[in-house]
């Protein structure tokens, strides 16, 4: 049983045998982030997005962690991190940024290179400290995210649009409800999860107080200029190219409502020299969808 600050406690016993690892924390900021630290050698970094945690790279870490060092975090809000209110801690972009080169730089000594693992929001978040420590980074691998405004200028779905923009509505549906969690449990994989998957993914938001991150995440994404996190993405978006020398892998799951083929086409665009899988019967959650397929791509991929 895991208790984060002023919420229920997370309870991992129906799902352990999948998620069978030893559970770390590092302070920051005075609240705990909890990660993964499994196996040795070269660090493969795992950042995720909203609403899942470090529980969504479980079959990466098994496969990897006997050849390399795999490494995945919880934002804080999310999976065993602590949990805490809006009130004590600045659920934007820039800090999540902030957050992640602490740990970094504590977990990992220089002059090791590392290899990022990226997922929805993680590609953000991971392109921002990559562009901001290009000396640091070995390869990097994508799966359904972004790190670039939406191309074509076309607007957020409107799911999304709903509890960004409507207050009452989201409170009571995310927060109340916790209808984000587990809508996605049904929306971003293209097959029926089983049952302990299911568990494990939505653990982390039993209660109101612990699905505030699945919120958080929603409204801050920027729209407009005067939206908190609208300059780090523009910031990014500009300035992607300079990752080009980096080798990259890009898996994608064709069946996802968000990131659809257009984010894969200006990935394409911006990265020509990717190596690129699709996988037409997986979604959002490709790696619930197509583990063994992702593995046996960032495998070749790794060694080459």
């Amino acid at each position: 049983m895991f208790v984060s600050h002023d919420a229920k406690p997370i309870d991992i016993s129906p799902f352990k045998h999948l998620y069978p690892f030893e559970s770390n924390f590092l302070f920051i900021n005075g609240f705990r982030y909890h990660y993964i630290d499994e196996g040795v050698g070269d660090p493969l970094v795992m950042i995720h997005g909203n609403p899942t945690w470090s529980f969504y790279f479980r079959a990466l870490i098994r496969e990897f962690s006997p050849c390399f060092r795999t490494i995945a975090m919880d934002h804080i809000g999310c999976g065993l991190s602590d949990k805490p209110s809006a009130e004590r801690y600045d659920y934007t972009l820039q800090q999540r940024i902030n957050d992640l080169k602490t740990f970094l730089d504590y977990i990992v000594e220089p002059p090791q290179k590392i290899t990022l693992v990226l997922h929805d929001w993680g590609g953000m978040i991971g392109m921002a400290y990559a562009l901001q420590h290009l000396d640091r980074i070995q390869r990097l691998v994508v799966l359904n995210t972004a790190a670039f405004f939406p191309p074509s200028r076309r607007p957020i779905p409107l799911r999304l649009r709903v509890i960004r923009d409507l207050n009452f509505f989201s409170t009571v549906s995310v927060l109340g409800l916790n209808l984000f969690a587990r809508g996605a449990l049904l929306m971003a994989s293209n097959k029926k999860l089983p049952a302990d998957v299911k568990a494990g993914l939505i653990a982390p938001y039993n209660c109101p107080q612990n699905r505030i991150a699945t919120l958080m995440f929603v409204r801050d994404i920027p729209v407009k200029r005067t939206d908190p996190s609208y300059a780090v993405v523009r910031h990014v978006d500009n300035n992607l190219s300079k990752l080009r020398d980096i080798p990259m892998l890009i898996c994608w799951g064709m069946k996802d409502f968000v990131f659809d083929k257009t984010y894969l086409a200006e990935w394409r665009k911006r990265f020509p020299d990717a190596t690129v899988h699709m996988f037409k019967d997986a979604g959002h959650y490709i790696l619930e969808d197509a583990p063994q397929k992702v593995i046996d791509c960032m495998r070749d991929f790794m060694v080459s």
